[in-house]
């Protein structure tokens, strides 16, 4: 439903913490402002791998 790219794995990880202190409320603002529909976005990933 939502997700983050980092090219530092701390970075990522502090991210990830910060996130885990926010309120709900925050947390689906923050999803629904770049995912209304609340999409599975990773059901194409593999679609490549897994055609093979």
């Amino acid at each position: 439903m939502y997700f983050e790219t980092f090219q530092d794995v701390n970075e990522a990880i502090k991210r990830e913490k910060n996130l885990k202190k926010w309120k709900r409320d925050w947390k689906i603002k923050l999803i629904e402002e770049e995912n209304k529909k609340w999409l599975d976005l990773s059901k194409d990933w593999y679609d490549d791998i897994l055609s093979d």
